[in-house]
């Protein structure tokens, strides 16, 4: 009989949510040396042709790898924090941090004079170093320590995404044999991947109102709720994400 050990030592290598925050590390690492490696090529004495060519490098670079691992995140790693009181809070402040670096990358893109695409560069990195810095530091652990959350799954999570693949969407989330900590993190994850007007019918064992008061908290007027079910046994809530209003 062959076996396989599965015993690691937490908070060591061998620890699995060690390596998934390694792997992350890793992703990080390169995508800001080469934010900076680019960027610094534009204060180099550069002919018109060179210049051009590293600009639009840089460009593309943020456009294409650095807009994609942001995406990434927010559909794996946020999703999973953002309905968690202890990760509720800091979710929301790289939400804003991702969006105000999604429009210096766009700065970036348009910039057309040498001294206002220095700037904008200048201000993407370090915009980019202290978002991934709190991301690796603060929320990753945070993540780890949520009950019921699988640090590795949402790091693989967040590489299948940046290799073009898409998350699972199951119409009906069953959370009846799931042990509680771990049902909350889940019907986040999946309410995070619905686009405006789509939703998906949650299944309780009870009358799921402790939820509802974390969505009103966490997303005030952006979702829907409606009772499918009501008991006695089961109940089922059709869960949406709010179509856009007209302005």
């Amino acid at each position: 009989m062959t076996m396989t050990s599965q015993i690691f030592i937490e908070a060591t290598g061998t620890d699995p949510a060690v390596a998934a925050r390694a792997a992350v590390g890793r992703v990080q690492q390169e995508l800001l040396r080469t934010v900076r490696a680019q960027a610094a090529l534009l204060e180099l004495e550069l002919g018109h042709d060179a210049r051009e060519q590293a600009s639009a490098r840089l460009a593309g670079f943020c456009a294409g790898e650095v807009r994609g691992y942001l995406r990434a995140c927010d559909q794996a790693l946020y999703a999973a924090g953002a309905g968690a009181g202890e990760t509720r809070l800091l979710v929301r402040a790289l939400r804003v941090t991702a969006a105000l670096l999604d429009a210096q990358i766009e700065a970036v893109c348009e910039a057309e004079e040498p001294v206002a695409l220095c700037a904008a560069a200048e201000a993407a990195e370090a915009l980019l170093a202290a978002h991934l810095a709190i991301e690796h530091d603060v929320l990753l652990p945070g993540l780890a320590a949520l009950p019921g959350v699988d640090l590795p799954a949402l790091v693989a999570d967040v590489q299948a995404l940046r290799a073009g693949g898409a998350l699972d969407a199951p119409q009906v989330v069953d959370v009846r044999e799931i042990p509680h900590g771990q049902r909350h993190p889940r019907i986040f994850a999946r309410f995070a991947r619905l686009a405006a007007g789509e939703g998906f019918t949650l299944v309780n064992n009870h009358d799921p109102k402790p939820l509802r008061r974390e969505f009103e908290a966490a997303f005030p007027d952006a979702f829907t709720w409606d009772y499918l079910e009501s008991g006695p046994q089961r109940w089922q809530v059709r869960i949406g994400r709010a179509a856009a209003r007209d302005v």
